[in-house]
């Protein structure tokens, strides 16, 4: 019989091996799987696993901001200009261009003129369409690099590669890297926070900011749009803090005991953090999350008084004070659900969306200066690629992850500069190429990581963020 009291039944093949033959069993299935108990990974460790850690390198930037711009925005309509493309509207891609595979598959589709009015702003003379004037005002505080290159052709695969590195999910996202090498400063916040705009679900979901194979610890938590961006803060108004508190302790008991045979189990220990985290922030999180505290002035620069700015505004402003309060990574994501994706009506889709983000990403960038967070705070700006010069459905453009653009402001990367061009049409990176494996290499670099020394070892083999594949750009550094 099995249900006598002293007898304790195996719930799992691992643990059946942990208790049997003195444990011999599971040393054998260590050695099988390459499983090693270390210190740098270990999610049971007595140690947070999000406490701040030794950086590799003098950091140029302790912090990061992520507009992410979820569908692809058009690069030669926003940042780079292509004169030739208007002479050639109308016309089919010329053959020295070379063969191209789209995504829908639109083959032999005329070029499509820019309509958009180019202007050189600030001193460094950066080139900004009108879509983004109120962007254009800080041009001087921009590294605008033009030679983006991904693998995914598609959607769910380009916003996996920016997010994780790699287009099939599993692995774990960038911010969940930043937070696993740094840690964070403010242990009563999530360390890495995301950010949407609507309710609509993010290509891929939660894959984006989540943390793989490593401990669950590392993963993103993500906030909702409006007013209360984070469900079931408040505690109900009959339950003290004394209560709670004891509840609390007596759910660690029970967890904590149920843990001590399952010590391979992230997830678990990342629910006991999780609880005790959530706990903390009752404390912390509402007077940070609560943007009525600011000034009509603040919310005016982010555009929040006005209707089509508001939204994005709100989440701009929030994601300031988060990094303001020690949380290391924020993600914001513009189009949730590919918004930007323009394969028809790009003049309607662009002219909507760049309204809604170019008053606040301005306005975040201004306001990291005056309060002392610019030095501190890299941002970053762009999308899981680009758009072609060729037209689809007549008035619109279709994927290209040959040739793209992003920028980088803040966080000691010199601004004012362009890194990279693409070729006279737009379609393909011709110097300095960077692939998002570099992008990745080159951030993690400037918070101070050595992307070749950030390893995390899964089933014995040593794991990295850029897939062994990167290099980190010297010039977003200003040491090129």
């Amino acid at each position: 019989m099995n249900n006598r009291p002293h007898i304790e039944v195996p719930t799992s093949r691992r643990e059946f091996l942990a208790k049997s033959g003195g444990g011999f069993g599971a040393l054998a299935l260590a050695a099988l799987m390459g499983e090693k108990a270390q210190a740098d990974t270990a999610a049971t460790d007595d140690v947070d696993p999000r406490a701040p850690k030794v950086t590799h390198f003098p950091a140029k930037a302790k912090n990061v901001i992520f507009l992410f711009m979820e569908g692809g925005p058009s690069h030669i309509d926003l940042f780079d200009p292509k004169p030739l493309l208007n002479k050639l509207a109308g016309k089919k891609l010329p053959e020295s261009f070379g063969k191209v595979i789209l995504a829908m598959g639109e083959n032999d589709a005329p070029l499509m003129e820019c309509p958009r009015v180019w202007k050189q702003h600030g001193e460094s003379g950066l080139w900004v369409s009108e879509w983004f004037n109120e962007i254009a005002t800080c041009a001087d505080d921009l590294c605008v690099i033009r030679s983006c290159v991904s693998d995914g052709i598609n959607h769910s695969s380009g916003v996996c590669q920016m997010n994780t590195g790699h287009v099939i999910g599993g692995r774990p996202s960038l911010g969940a890297w930043a937070t696993y090498g740094l840690g964070t400063e403010n242990q009563d916040m999530p360390a890495f926070v995301v950010l949407t705009d609507s309710n609509r679900q993010v290509v891929n979901g939660p894959r984006n900011w989540g943390s793989g194979f490593m401990p669950a610890a590392y993963q993103g938590v993500q906030f909702k749009p409006g007013a209360d961006p984070i469900l079931n803060l408040n505690p109900p108004s009959h339950i003290t803090p004394d209560r709670q508190k004891a509840k609390l302790d007596l759910l660690s008991q029970i967890d904590h005991r149920h843990s001590e045979m399952r010590n391979d189990d992230s997830d678990l220990e990342a629910r006991i953090k999780s609880y005790e985290l959530a706990f903390r922030m009752q404390s912390a999180a509402p007077e940070i999350v609560d943007l009525s505290t600011e000034t009509e002035e603040t919310k005016q620069l982010y555009g929040i008084d006005q209707k089509e700015t508001n939204v994005f505004g709100s989440n701009c402003l929030m994601a300031r004070r988060l990094v303001e309060n020690g949380v290391r990574f924020v993600q914001l994501y513009s189009g949730a659900g590919s918004g930007w994706d323009a394969h028809s009506n790009i003049e309607g889709n662009h002219g909507k969306l760049c309204k809604a983000v170019d008053k606040p990403i301005a306005g975040l960038l201004k306001d990291l200066k005056r309060r002392g967070l610019w030095d501190d705070t890299l941002v970053i700006w762009g999308g899981e690629f680009g758009r072609t010069p060729m037209s689809e459905q007549g008035n619109g453009r279709d994927h290209n992850p040959t040739g793209f653009t992003m920028w980088m402001a803040g966080g000691g990367v010199p601004g004012g500069r362009t890194i990279g061009s693409t070729d006279e049409l737009g379609l393909r990176a011709v110097e300095n190429e960077m692939h998002v494996h570099d992008l990745h290499a080159s951030i993690l670099r400037i918070l101070g990581i050595d992307h070749t020394k950030l390893i995390y070892r899964h089933k014995g083999r040593p794991e990295r963020i850029d897939m062994n594949e990167g290099k980190a750009e010297m010039k977003l550094l200003g040491l090129a």
